[in-house]
């Protein structure tokens, strides 16, 4: 097993919407969807967001994208219109996002085209 921050391993994408942050997150393989699936959780994410996302994180699992979608309520502050913040835009959460860290297994990561980990940056 290895242990390594989803940089590595996904793509992102995120936004917002009033005070709701979305983020989703895309694996290269099937196999690696699987893990996402396994370690990539509501509560993990709410937890790595701690002191930014208030309210519930809620995961949806788009398998025929390879994709998991988290939706962070209460995340922003207000809104853009109303929050104090410097950069209270959803778009931040994304790459906030891929330095979590996971535990994928090596045979896993053998199937991952290009992987770009930390010894072949």
């Amino acid at each position: 097993m290895a242990r390594l921050q989803l940089r590595y391993l996904a793509q992102v994408r995120s936004g917002d919407k009033g005070d709701t942050a979305d983020v989703s997150l895309f694996a290269p393989t099937p196999a690696l969807y699987g893990v996402f699936c396994r370690e990539v959780t509501a509560e993990r994410v709410k937890e790595h967001f701690r002191g930014l996302v208030l309210g519930e994180v809620r995961r949806y699992e788009v398998p025929k994208l390879l994709a998991l979608k988290f939706v962070c309520r209460n995340a922003l502050g207000g809104g853009a219109s109303s929050s104090l913040r410097t950069d209270n835009l959803g778009k931040s959460f994304g790459s906030n996002l891929l330095r979590m860290s996971i535990e994928v297994d090596g045979a896993v990561l053998a199937e991952i085209p290009l992987l770009k980990g930390p010894e072949n940056k």
